[in-house]
């Protein structure tokens, strides 16, 4: 054949490459939805983008976590997944391009992803086995064999009218030429079918998921939170303040702060739910049903949580009115006991349907303080994004100490043998919480009128208690606040400041000093490795 004839017969089409990375998102999106299903088939959490984001969530260093708690709060896991996204959709349209002139190496590179979610589901502390792997792997399979379909109709070519079809090779295998330079018909065909079938396939496997999260929805609206055996006590009156602006005493659960890993919130049946407790001092391995603690005699608290992740004058505190089982008194019934009576164990690693693992001080488990398996809050079973059907609620100590939502199992060992979660990732191995305050009003940058303005805001020091909050505006003296009644030294405790505000702008301090008469420390330093220390400001300007 001659030059000028192979170049008519072989010529290529300027859209070949829009077309080949459409192509690649093509490809993308169809291994994604096609996971779904067999994700809802094998477990939720095996999904590609949540397997990924969480063995992302795990690689990436203490200080970066802490950023974006900061800047996006609960909204980080959404943004994680969108970035993930964002990551694949770029890559499917560089795969998309290679496999214009690459079939077999675009489809391969395809398949490779898919490798990377299956050993990232594969690898996740929640892995129930080799099955985790295969919403990544099959997935993957359907889109590399759109890939390598697609872009075989891409292949340009022409030919003079009548004469017979011949096979025109590219680098992944023979294709028929036509007539018009690509197979634009048979393109449009299996590009237009493959994103309906796609949607229809992920829809199908969303809702298949949704299902499953339905019987865990249908077994909380069943529970009955029986009537406490030791109630709380009712809250003083003078515990909330009438200040515009200041946090409510009670944080309603809708509006109760949520820091943890998990992107997808675990839905959990409780009528399918057990807990495990075994290890050092264990005399026997005992079983709970959500049934044998709503058995047992319950009590209902007032009890302060708040995360380490909590920067000074953060929103990640809030005060809640908890119902549940005292876990000391079942951990005595299981034998154990706390180093200070000869126990082996001296941490308590709690370890969620999640796979997340949290350590606790036996010490302080034991040693009187209120700390609960709590399975309800504010008068309803817990909210499944706060941990039902159980979770642990330990006075004084920061959250990722001894906070685990959806936990079903706890094991007794040593500090030395075992480095939970977030140990492994840079943060302390105890944490206790530190005595802090919070301006709640005014708000930063905010212009109020001259006069009587009023200053409030909330002071915490739980399993403490707080003994005095005081106010500085500008570089004046420490003026002491009212501090409002105290429901119990577990809480946080509502306080005022009348400012008599003169023109120009203003800085206002406070701090705090807990019952065992430390002051909060002036010393400004990181969430990391056990929580944020320094005195909260905000500049005003008084018009």
């Amino acid at each position: 054949m001659r030059d000028e004839e192979k170049d008519q017969r072989v010529r290529p089409s300027r859209l070949r490459p829009a077309l080949g990375a459409l192509s690649g998102v093509l490809a993308g999106f169809t291994a994604l939805a096609v996971a779904e299903p067999v994700a809802a088939a094998v477990r939720p959490q095996s999904s590609p983008v949540i397997a990924v984001g969480g063995a992302s969530i795990d690689a990436t260093p203490a200080t970066v976590k802490d950023w974006a708690i900061r800047h996006f709060g609960t909204d980080d896991k959404l943004v994680l997944q969108l970035g993930i996204l964002a990551v694949l959709t770029v890559l499917a349209l560089v795969l998309g391009g290679l496999a214009v002139r690459f079939r077999r190496c675009g489809a391969a590179g395809v398949l490779l992803f898919g490798a990377v979610g299956a050993a990232a589901a594969a690898g996740r502390p929640d892995s129930t086995g080799p099955a985790d792997t295969l919403p990544s792997l099959v997935g993957a399979l359907a889109g590399a064999l759109l890939l390598y379909v697609l872009t075989g109709r891409l292949t340009t070519v022409t030919r003079p009218p009548g004469s017979e079809p011949e096979m025109v090779r590219d680098h992944g295998g023979a294709v028929p030429p036509t007539s018009e330079g690509w197979d634009r018909r048979g393109f449009v065909l299996v590009a237009a079918s493959a994103a309906a079938v796609s949607a229809v396939v992920g829809e199908a496997g969303r809702s298949l998921n949704a299902s499953r999260g339905r019987d865990a929805v249908a077994s909380r609206d069943k529970v009955v939170l029986p009537r406490p055996g030791s109630p709380a006590a009712p809250v003083p009156t003078r515990a909330a303040l009438r200040v515009p602006g200041i946090s409510p005493f009670t944080t309603p659960n809708s509006s109760f702060y949520r820091v943890d890993t998990a992107l997808v919130v675990p839905k959990v049946d409780a009528t399918t739910w057990r807990l495990r407790v075994h290890g050092q001092g264990v005399r026997r391995t005992a079983t709970y049903s959500f049934d044998d603690l709503l058995r047992r005699e319950l009590i209902e608290r007032d009890i302060t949580l708040t995360c380490v992740s909590n920067e000074v004058g953060g929103p990640y505190v809030g005060n809640a009115r908890w119902i549940g089982v005292r876990l000391a008194d079942l951990l005595a019934e299981c034998g154990v006991k706390p180093p200070s009576r000869g126990g082996p164990a001296d941490q308590l690693v709690a370890r969620s349907v999640d796979g997340m693992t949290i350590g606790s001080p036996v010490e302080d488990v034991m040693d009187g303080r209120d700390a609960l398996l709590a399975l309800g809050m504010n008068g309803e079973p817990l909210p499944l994004a706060h941990g039902f059907p159980v979770r642990m609620v330990v006075p004084g100590l920061y959250g990722f100490v001894s906070a685990c939502k959806w936990i079903e199992d706890i094991e007794l060992t040593t500090f030395d043998a075992y480095d939970p979660y977030w140990v492994k990732h840079g943060w302390a191995r105890r944490a206790p919480i530190k005595t802090a305050s919070r301006i709640d009003t005014p708000k930063p940058f905010a212009r109020p009128n001259p006069g009587t303005v009023m200053v409030a805001g909330v002071a915490w020091a739980q399993h403490r208690g707080i003994d005095k909050v005081e106010v500085r505006v500008d570089d004046g003296p420490w003026q002491q606040a009212h501090l409002a009644a105290e429901d119990t030294r577990d809480t946080w405790r509502q306080w005022s400041f009348p400012w008599q505000a003169t023109r120009g702008g203003h800085t206002l301090t406070v701090r705090a000093t807990d019952r065992t008469g430390a002051v909060q420390t002036d010393r400004r330093t990181r969430t990391i490795p056990d929580g944020a220390g320094g005195w909260h400001s905000v500049v005003v300007t008084v018009d």
